[in-house]
């Protein structure tokens, strides 16, 4: 089946590039972020494969797709690099080439870090970092042979500061973001491109029991699906949600410390992960610790995974949305 993508560059273009026709890969496509833009690029006309921890879930998501098709829905463990490339084959036998892979799949603890399980915390840092990377690697093996495109790894604004109660989060971000700029470097002239997307504490129920600071608004899923297929149709490298976080941080980088620290404390950012409902989060602490429980892992109260997840993007920044 034919895939449609143009050869691009690492700067934004000017006219935007449609969408119709492509493959799109979707890690923890089954709900929250991921599923929207499964939605929205569907809509749009693309081919999409979600791959979800759950994967009867990810079958029916993927079924009520809009567009022409087709859709597909696979289980998929970012963690298992042969099971990921399988999803891969998989989407490639039933949809054409690959041509934009979304790494959404991610989890998010929230403790203060001398009270984080150890088995969480690498649990965090296989799914955020080491199975991005492998994807990556996987997807780009596919594209840059083929020299057209395109990998969107959704990250966070916390992939831009710190915030107390999600250091080991925070890390995986910045780890996120370093790795996308360090791959646009390598990859240019080669006609893929690398995405950033860094979204605020996003309206879903990976942010149960938090808010986003005084004044500050939950970012809504459907904003995050715009902010990818802005980056699809333009090859933006980074790409804020909103877009006001990023001369927000930028500016914010450059202040000294006790000022950043005034501000953070007048809108209460200072407390998103550290004054949170336990209560409220308490059923997606229980998916959590179903997920980890398979791993072998214990669960902590207030921890997250499950790649099949709306993860990263839900930043808890100083800053954020």
């Amino acid at each position: 089946m034919p895939s449609i993508t143009s050869r691009s560059s690492s700067r934004r273009s000017a006219a935007p590039r449609p969408i119709i026709g492509r493959v799109v890969a979707i890690t923890g496509g089954a709900r929250g972020l991921g599923l929207a833009t499964a939605r929205a690029l569907a809509g749009r006309g693309a081919r999409i494969a979600i791959g979800d921890l759950d994967g009867d879930l990810a079958q029916a998501e993927a079924a009520a797709l809009p567009g022409a098709g087709p859709h597909l829905g696979a289980a998929l463990d970012v963690t298992d690099p042969a099971g990921f490339a399988a999803f891969l084959d998989a989407a490639e036998d039933a949809l054409g080439p690959l041509d934009v892979l979304v790494n959404n799949a991610g989890i998010m603890i929230v403790e203060p870090f001398l009270e984080e399980d150890p088995a969480l915390t690498r649990r965090e840092v296989e799914i955020n970092v080491l199975a991005l990377i492998s994807g990556t690697q996987l997807a780009l093996k596919r594209m840059v042979p083929r020299q057209r495109g395109h990998i969107v790894n959704i990250a966070s604004a916390a992939g831009k500061t710190g915030l107390a109660g999600e250091a080991t989060y925070c890390a995986t971000k910045h780890a996120v973001v370093g790795f996308d700029e360090s791959l646009r470097i390598e990859l240019r002239g080669s006609g893929v491109d690398v995405s950033t997307v860094m979204p605020g504490l996003a309206n879903t129920e990976l942010a149960a029991g938090m808010n986003a600071g005084r004044g500050v608004a939950l970012v809504e899923p459907q904003e995050v699906a715009d902010g990818i297929v802005e980056a699809l149709e333009h090859g933006t490298p980074e790409v804020f949600v909103p877009k006001r976080i990023g001369p927000l941080l930028r500016v914010q980088s450059v202040l000294p410390r006790r000022v950043r620290d005034l501000i953070a404390k007048g809108f209460q950012t200072d407390k998103i992960a550290t004054d949170v409902d336990r209560g409220a989060r308490a059923a997606y602490a229980a998916r959590a610790a179903r997920a980890l429980a398979v791993e072998g892992a214990s669960p902590a109260a207030g921890a997250a995974p499950a790649p099949a997840q709306d993860v990263p993007a839900e930043s808890e920044t100083p800053v954020e949305a």
